[in-house]
This record gives C-alpha cells, sequence and structure tokens, in this order.
C-alpha cells in the first residue's frame, strides 16, 4: 500500500518548494534556456501535490494504480524536474541534464525520458484531453486512481480545451481534477493583451464544473484545496489558483521576459541570494 503525498507539514513544503525553486533557477541558468516563469508559478502547488496527495511509488514510477499528473503546460518542466528529484525519482546529475541531448530531464516534459512523467508535452491545449482518457481508463479498471492535469491561463487560449472541458461533464468525471496557473502572463506578454481570457472560475462554472479559487503561494490554502477537490465525486472539479509569475525572484516576478528566457550570470547570483 502507498500512502498519498508523504504526509508533511505546511513548514515542511514549504521549505520544499524554497529549494525546488533554487533547483529551478539553477537547471535554467547552467544550460542558458528554459522557462523559469511559469515553473516559479507553479512550484508551490506541485509541491503540496507530491508532499501532500499524489499516490506513486518512486520505486515504481510505472505502478499501474498509481495518480496521475499531467502538466499540460509542459515548458514549465524545471518545476516539474525539482519536485520529482525531491520525491526521489530523479537524482541531481539528472537536473543537470535539463535541456541537454540524450539528456533526462527534456526541454518538455516527456514520459519516454524521465521517470514519473505520465504526459510527453508540446503543442498546448492537449493535456486535459489525456487527462481524461487517464480518469476514464481508471474508472474502467475498477481503480480509486485520481487524475490531475495542470493548465496554464494562456494554454485556455486553445479551443481543444474547452471542448475537453465539455467532455469531462458529459462523461461526468468525478476522479479527474484540474489546476489552472492563473498567472497572467504568457509567451509573448500579458495574456490580456494576447487575448482575454476574462472570468476563468465562471467559464468552468458554466460547464458544470466545481469550482475553488485560491491563492496559488499560500500553502495552507493550497492543501485545502486539494482535500476539497479529492471530495468532490459527481462532477470533475477546478482548482484556479491566482500565482505571480517568476514568483521568489524579484525581478522575474511580473515580467513577460523571464517567460522563456535565463538569467545572467549577475542575475542567477542574485537569484540564489534571494531563494537562500
Amino acid at each position: 500500500m502507498v500512502d498519498r503525498g508523504m504526509g508533511l507539514a505546511i513548514d515542511d513544503l514549504e521549505e520544499m518548494a524554497k529549494r525546488c525553486r533554487r533547483n529551478i533557477v539553477r537547471m535554467v541558468h547552467g544550460v542558458g534556456a528554459g522557462h523559469p516563469g511559469g515553473s516559479l508559478s507553479a512550484i508551490d502547488m506541485l509541491t503540496a501535490l507530491y508532499g501532500h496527495q499524489l499516490r506513486v511509488d518512486p520505486n515504481n514510477p510505472k505502478w499501474d494504480d498509481r495518480d496521475r499528473f499531467i502538466m499540460s503546460k509542459g515548458h514549465a518542466s524545471p518545476g516539474v524536474y525539482s519536485i520529482l528529484h525531491e520525491r526521489g525519482f530523479i537524482s541531481e546529475e539528472d537536473l543537470g541534464s535539463y535541456r541537454t541531448l540524450g539528456g533526462t530531464c527534456q526541454g518538455h516534459v516527456d514520459m519516454k525520458w524521465c521517470p514519473g512523467v505520465d504526459f510527453s508535452a508540446g503543442s498546448l491545449g492537449m493535456g486535459l484531453s489525456f487527462g481524461i482518457g487517464c480518469a476514464i481508463a481508471a474508472t474502467l479498471d475498477d481503480s480509486n486512481r485520481t487524475a490531475w492535469v495542470m493548465l496554464g491561463d494562456g494554454e485556455l487560449q486553445e479551443g481543444q480545451v474547452w471542448e475537453a472541458v465539455m467532455a469531462a461533464v458529459h462523461h461526468e468525471i468525478g476522479n479527474l481534477k484540474v489546476i489552472v496557473d492563473r498567472n497572467r502572463i504568457q509567451n509573448d506578454d500579458f495574456c490580456d493583451v494576447q487575448m482575454r481570457i476574462f472570468d476563468v472560475s465562471e467559464k468552468f462554472a458554466s460547464f458544470g464544473w466545481a469550482v475553488m479559487e485560491i491563492n496559488g503561494h499560500d500553502m495552507q490554502e493550497i492543501v485545502d484545496a486539494i482535500d476539497w477537490a479529492n471530495q468532490v465525486k459527481d462532477s470533475p472539479a477546478c482548482i484556479v489558483m491566482h500565482t505571480i509569475k517568476g514568483k521568489g525572484v524579484s525581478f522575474m516576478e511580473n515580467n513577460p521576459k523571464f517567460h522563456g528566457a535565463a538569467p545572467s550570470d549577475e542575475e542567477f547570483e542574485l537569484a540564489m541570494e534571494e531563494l537562500s
């Protein structure tokens, strides 16, 4: 029997998230490329999922009855790799292989290369459809495993997302949970400049989803929201977490430049100082 999460207290989860932030910045700086902003906005939730909730087994990454986590905004791979390292799926050496030819940690999360990754990402908008398949498969297998999907808010501009939102309610998928990282910035600029998304919670609710909004950097709120989503059984559930792109590094916060850019050597030193 594999327990859910790691049984960590809130203080321990917060410390783990801080370690992950340091590794995110190290990975991106080390290779001079990558996506730090959306990894830093998502890492508090990722830490809570892996430290409090998900039934996974680092000694058996392909365990059939594990919960599934699908990072649909797969460019936020440094966040995923940092928490997989904390959870024991990959080594510090693996983190050093980020975005290198043949490395365990590819630029986008890839289930063929990295233990613990359950979805190979590339083009945006596909993760929720994949998550629906995982959730339905669990029901057909008479398994109590749950599918958790993280979407970026810029990703919500993809039409396939809303087809999947509708399909999840039609099929009454109660073991499907979605997290929207509402950091308000996408690759080229602020989301509202590119294409306004308006009220995300209202949109999901209008399709019949159970919805909760939270501060995506308050660890207690995050844990409480995960527990709430677990109790929703008669419909899919969505947590809309309001976050800050680049959270924890002053010059990256709310800065579209660091959606997909590495810090300079001087910026790296400042970031490490701020995250110490």
